[in-house]
């Protein structure tokens, strides 16, 4: 799909998922996104507070690798950062749930 403006991220959301068409892609950003949380958690339970960017490497290194190397896409992050944030947690609550297709 060509780059476009998105009046809302209701608007957005089924492009979103027109850019993570395939179930490896999906499962990478699952991955990467449980990934990212772990690490937070643990950069809490130590106190290295200062690390907590960190969090953002695993997250994104493997949503990138599946869009370059599985959807041989562009990532929605690089046009959209903000709705492509919102976009990967909705992903996530609904692959978590089962009501993502």
């Amino acid at each position: 799909m060509t780059e476009r403006e998105f009046k809302s991220f209701a608007d957005f959301w089924p492009y979103y998922l027109s850019e993570h068409s395939k179930s490896a892609t999906r499962f990478m950003h699952g991955i990467g996104t449980l990934s990212a949380i772990a690490f937070v958690i643990i950069v809490v339970a130590i106190g290295k507070w200062w690390l907590f960017p960190l969090a953002l490497v695993p997250g994104y290194a493997c949503a990138w690798m599946a869009h370059f190397f599985i959807e041989k896409n562009r990532p929605a992050t690089f046009t959209y950062p903000l709705w492509s944030f919102m976009g990967d947690w909705k992903m996530l609550a609904l692959m978590l749930s089962g009501r993502l297709k």
